[in-house]
């Protein structure tokens, strides 16, 4: 029985709930750029509005030929969905088979995804305290009990560990080994574009990886997301994809996020060096130790005796909103993640957290 499918980011029926509008509210729970979107993608999308007088284009072409160019892979490499959501539940539908095996933590709509589509559903659990870290000859042991799917995210949400190219490439032979279908979620690799396996995954096959343009670029509202594998794959999830299921703006948004490479290194620089300092300021506080992570978020332990349930109750009441990572499958209540947001943000939330952790250890 897997857990409750919640999430981050749900600020506007929060807001409704506790009757306030959502501007009042510091939304911690979802991991977006703090930077906001690029400069020139309000625009872009303002002056290409005549064209929602025409259905979109199916092929999403123009945005395809961008990704062709950042990632260096054929257009026929690659293709656009309606945030990299829609991809994990085709998924499951389109390929053969009934076993599928989640590296947990993990995201929750890998596990609804497999459930809708009639698949069983196993977990390889990984432990706190050893740092989340993934045990190649552990994998193997379980690839070998027979599984068709193996969904994987890299950088881990919400651990934020990020394995090494040289890893994935291993884990890679593994499942083909074991003939798994890798389903590789690189959904936070853009702030490490270094380790990507789309090279990898559009040459040789055997899986694919799964990219959305929601948490760097800042357009969740949007809903865009792509995938990138070897041509037969990407043919066959083409070819099953419902019609028309990204919109023209968000085509549009995606293309002039792309093109913007001082706004892409400007975002890498600022997240890593906010999220260093961050985290040096959640382990001075008491009773918490944050893990490393490569994306821009922190999982944060809570070793005082005050859950992540109640923090977050309490933090609620001085309109700062965390996500409660009590939820995810290999964790409890002691977890909470926060998002990296802007230096002033995070001394926001670092002083109410102190003001809360100290209430709470009277």
């Amino acid at each position: 029985m897997t857990k409750s499918f919640d999430h981050g980011g749900t600020v506007f029926a929060l807001a409704r709930s506790l009757g306030i509008s959502s501007e009042q509210l510091l939304d911690f729970s979802a991991s977006i750029n703090p930077l906001g979107p690029a400069p020139g993608v309000r625009d872009a999308v303002c002056a290409s509005f005549q064209r929602v007088l025409h259905y979109p284009d199916r092929e999403s072409f123009e945005l395809r030929q961008a990704l062709s160019g950042v990632h260096r892979v054929g257009i026929d490499n690659s293709m656009v969905a309606n945030g990299s959501t829609e991809l994990i539940y085709l998924l499951p539908r389109l390929l053969s088979g009934t076993k599928g095996l989640i590296i947990a933590p993990a995201f929750s709509e890998y596990a609804r995804a497999l459930e809708r589509a009639g698949w069983q559903t196993e977990y390889m659990s990984l432990l706190p305290a050893e740092g989340f870290a993934l045990s190649l000859e552990m994998l193997a042991e379980r690839l070998a009990e027979g599984f068709d799917l193996l969904f994987l995210c890299n950088p881990a949400n919400p651990t934020g560990a990020l394995l090494p190219l040289t890893m994935t490439q291993e884990i890679l032979r593994l499942c083909r080994r074991s003939g798994t279908f890798l389903v590789l979620d690189e959904a936070f690799m853009d702030f490490c574009e270094g380790e990507s396996a789309t090279g990898l995954l559009a040459e040789s096959g055997g899986g694919i990886v799964l990219r959305s343009m929601t948490k760097f670029f800042a357009i969740p509202g949007l809903r865009l997301g792509y995938a990138i594998g070897h041509e037969d794959v990407i043919r066959s999830c083409t070819e099953n994809q419902e019609p028309w299921s990204v919109n023209t703006p968000a085509q549009i948004a995606g293309v002039s996020s792309l093109a913007d490479t001082d706004y892409r290194e400007c975002t890498v620089r600022y997240v890593s060096t906010e999220r260093e300092a961050f985290a040096r300021g959640l382990a001075e506080l008491p009773g918490l130790e944050p893990f490393p992570s490569a994306a821009n978020f922190l999982l944060v332990e809570i070793r005082n005796g005050i859950s992540a349930v109640e923090l977050r109750s309490r933090l609620l009441e001085k309109r700062i909103l965390i996500r409660d990572c009590s939820n995810f499958k290999g964790l409890d209540g002691r977890f909470f993640r926060v998002a990296v947001r802007t230096g002033e943000e995070n001394h926001r939330l670092l002083v109410a957290l102190g003001e809360v952790l100290g209430e709470s250890s009277r």
